[in-house]
């Protein structure tokens, strides 16, 4: 069989509720690995939240972190990296625009760098995954380098009136996607960013075609990516719009969904 590129998102797909990857799903990954088959992952996270993983799996290709913002591979320096931040005066400009809103707090991102508008315990605990760099206090102030994303915390009902504003007037310069449940929180990259993007990036260094790419997914964040691939693949607890589009729905991130499609598509055992 001609190699596959497999394409795996993290949070509620690749990791179950506890965030762990199950053994079956890992074997069944080993055994893709073992017969010739690229194994990548493309998260919303940044990468020291998502490094853990990589190596757990014993990846060897590039990562897409940020939702396609920055694409990089952890072990080969050499490699054409892709790190698209937003413009610092749009940064401005949204955060001045939100001001009329009811929101919680504003957290930007600089690759693995931290910047937090208000000092909060629980974001804290959140990003503190890979021990950042945190600065806390006004961004205005702190904030001197295009960050790679921008986050917005507010409550699930004034998370989507800001959704609707940065729509109606940032939608030239900005993409927003939300975080489910427990936090609300809504990330911003810039314009034209989605995980598909760091793909495609990705799968023609490699050399696989758009048809051999088996991509799993199941939040907004993953429509691009699920569309994009050849075989796109919503799991059993994503989002309604994304089982609109995927070519397969496979059970949960609990339930080894993510095994069951390939030990399917791929003839594993």
């Amino acid at each position: 069989m001609k190699p596959h590129l497999i394409v795996l998102d993290l949070d509620g797909t690749l990791l179950t509720d506890q965030q762990q990857i199950s053994a079956k799903t890992k074997k069944t990954l080993l055994q893709a690995k073992e017969q010739g088959h690229q194994v990548m992952i493309a998260t919303g996270r940044p990468y020291r939240a998502s490094d853990i993983y990589y190596h757990e799996l014993g990846l060897t290709t590039p990562i897409v972190n940020f939702n396609g913002a920055y694409v990089h591979h952890p072990k080969n320096a050499a490699w054409q990296t892709m790190h698209t931040p937003i413009d610092l005066g749009v940064v401005h400009n949204v955060v001045e625009s939100i001001n009329s809103y009811e929101y919680e707090n504003i957290i930007a991102e600089v690759k693995d760098d931290i910047y937090v508008h208000t000092e909060d315990e629980r974001i804290l605990n959140i990003f503190n995954m890979g021990n950042p760099k945190i600065t806390l206090g006004d961004l205005y102030i702190h904030l001197l380098d295009n960050p790679t994303s921008l986050l917005i915390q507010a409550n699930e009902v004034n998370s989507m009136i800001i959704r609707d504003h940065l729509q109606e007037v940032h939608a030239e310069v900005i993409e927003h996607r939300r975080w489910g449940a427990p936090l609300h929180i809504i990330e911003i990259v810039r314009r034209g960013l989605n995980k598909a993007v760091g793909i495609a990036h990705v799968a023609k260094d490699l050399g696989i075609p758009r048809e051999r790419i088996i991509a799993f997914g199941d939040e907004d964040n993953d429509l691009e990516m699920i569309d994009y691939a050849g075989i796109g693949v919503a799991m059993g607890n994503g989002i309604p719009t994304l089982k609109n589009i995927a070519n397969e729905i496979t059970t949960t991130n609990n339930d080894d969904g993510i095994a069951k499609i390939l030990i399917d598509r791929l003839k594993l055992s």
